[in-house]
């Protein structure tokens, strides 16, 4: 008797647990400490699961006295792994094809370079295949940048370098931004970042036409900074308004993102997430050392209604470039 009520009390609190896991939306757990870490990499969780599930059914073959228990566990993973494929399977794990790109609409490329990693060569070379207009480039100091703009330019694709630097020690305390010189000059304060421990670059136009241009660093939700994250996350969430690109590292996911939606038909803040419109919002993006099914979806391109998504992908060709990251590729199309 006592072995059956601990069984079923054991069996209870792991299906609680797991749907927290898979869920954490439904209890406003999203931003919780390991429950934002698991929730972010949705496919490796569902790749361990289904490692216990072999586990458990084996266990219920050869101990009859386990089998019930077993059993009944493996169920619940089976259970737990379908509601995260359901999530994956919505966001999408294949971008798609791009429309033909318009008069107007502007490419916009997103990549944390830990640091310098990558090349200035490669850098460039990517912004020049996809033709980008507008590249975050978390992780990037102002030399590596500016080399970068050198070899655009001589290439016949000039574009404005600006960056943040917290300090000239750390490489991963400055944020750059390359703006396309079509669009005009932009215009940033290199005293004020909407996020703390890793700066954030809010570029306007200065003519005052155009989309302010936000190149994204938010901390990671380490245990020492969680607190930090979320507020960054809450920041940058009060900005994606009015007419705003958004791109760049976020440290965090679309489940990270729900009590911070301004709408319905938003994600974030006003914001709507390229990769998710365009069916590719749930290929990780972090870290490179894994495939990217089972890696953390965090690096995202962002824009406001006044946008239309039309394609994004994450670029898994330079995963042995240098970074722990992915390169995130969007095209949007304005709609005024």
């Amino acid at each position: 008797m006592i072995r059956r009520f601990l069984a079923a009390t054991a069996l209870l609190l792991a299906t609680a647990v797991l749907l927290v896991l898979a869920w954490p939306q439904l209890f406003g757990a999203e931003q919780w400490l390991l429950v934002a870490h698991v929730v972010s990499l949705r496919g490796l969780a569902m790749a361990a699961a289904g490692i216990l599930i072999v586990v458990l059914l084996l266990i219920a073959l050869v101990s009859p006295l386990g089998r019930s228990f077993a059993a009944a566990l493996a169920l619940v993973l089976v259970l737990f792994v379908g509601l995260n494929g359901a999530v994956v399977g919505s966001r999408g794990l294949d971008g798609g094809g791009f429309e033909t790109k318009g008069e107007n609409d502007l490419t916009v490329l997103t990549w944390n370079t830990l640091g310098d990693s990558p090349s200035a060569d490669t850098i460039a070379q990517l912004i020049l295949e996809h033709d980008a207009d507008i590249v975050a480039l978390p992780e990037t100091t102002r030399e590596l940048t500016i080399e970068v703009a050198e070899i655009l330019g001589r290439n016949g694709h000039p574009m404005w370098a600006h960056t943040f630097a917290r300090d000239e020690v750390s490489k991963a305390r400055s944020t750059s931004l390359l703006t396309s010189a079509d669009l005009g000059t932009y215009s940033f304060r290199d005293d004020a970042s909407p996020t703390r421990q890793f700066p954030t670059v809010v570029a306007r136009p200065d003519s005052g036409v155009g989309p302010t241009i936000i190149a994204v660093h938010a901390v990671a939700p380490i245990p020492q900074y969680l607190d930090e994250w979320r507020n960054d996350l809450r920041v940058l969430a009060t900005l994606c308004t009015g007419n705003v690109i958004m791109a760049g590292d976020f440290n965090a996911t679309l489940d990270h993102f729900a009590s911070l939606a301004g709408s319905v038909d938003a994600d974030f803040g006003g914001c709507r997430s390229a990769a998710a419109a365009a069916g590719s919002g749930a290929v990780g993006t972090w870290p490179t050392l894994l495939p990217a099914f089972l890696g953390a979806p965090i690096d995202h391109v962002m824009a406001t209604d006044g946008w239309r998504i039309t394609g994004a992908r994450v670029i898994e060709s330079h995963d042995k470039a240098g970074s722990d990251h992915r390169p995130v590729l969007a095209q949007l199309q304005p709609l005024r």
